[in-house]
């Protein structure tokens, strides 16, 4: 039997990463969707809980077969990817789609800059567990039913999204700040562009906003 082949530092912080993010993604929304105002929109919450937790069980088996225990690639993420999660609880069933929005898909645009550097399979395995966009297109198509349903709801979840992402990004730069080995990833050349990562964050998360009807 061929014994696994040692990953670099990178390899695990991030697979890491993303399979934490994955299991708390999952327990996020499986509790949310008691907020959801009838069954097909509960069910539909599940099923994408569902999709997270299959996610991070594959994360999960790469890290075994990498020779790295999954809750140790894990641990370095709990309190950043946690504080966050505990400091945006949605109240509502039109906070909660558009944290799904905002939020996961801020954290997938990190994720996606950061993976872009790794080999494969790698490289094929972090892209692939990445949200789907018929989620996002399912969270986007609420926000607009909510905003329809009540104008006043925009300015309301306009405020929510940008506290968001400024949580987000707040993480975000902690995790970059504390991880040697993720911040090489993002480098540009012989140095490490963060200010260029975040400014291409905050672009997609522009588009996004306007898509959804909602103001940046």
């Amino acid at each position: 039997m061929s014994t696994p082949s040692t990953p670099g530092p990178a390899v695990a912080d991030l697979l890491g990463l993303v399979a934490f993010g994955e299991l708390l993604a999952f327990e996020r929304m499986a509790g949310d969707a008691r907020l959801a105002p009838d069954l097909r929109r509960r069910a539909a919450l599940n099923e994408m809980a569902a999709a997270e937790i299959a996610n991070y069980q594959r994360l999960a088996d790469r890290l075994t077969a990498l020779g790295v225990p999954p809750e140790e690639a894990m641990a370095p993420y709990v309190e950043p990817l946690q504080a966050y999660h505990d400091s945006t609880e949605p109240r509502d069933w039109a906070e909660v789609v558009t944290k799904a929005y905002v939020g996961d898909a801020i954290t997938d645009d990190f994720i996606r800059e950061i993976a872009d550097a790794l080999e494969e399979p790698d490289r094929a395995l972090v892209l692939d567990v990445l949200h789907d966009s018929r989620y996002a297109d399912f969270a986007a198509a609420e926000i607009r039913v909510a905003v329809a349903d009540d104008p006043r709801v925009a300015g309301r979840l306009s405020m929510w999204a940008r506290r968001l992402v400024g949580e987000a990004l707040s993480q975000a730069s902690r995790v970059a700040a504390e991880r040697a080995a993720l911040t090489a990833l993002i480098a540009r050349g012989d140095r490490v562009d963060v200010s260029g990562l975040f400014g291409r964050l905050t672009a997609a998360h522009t588009a996004r906003m306007a898509a959804a009807g909602l103001n940046n």
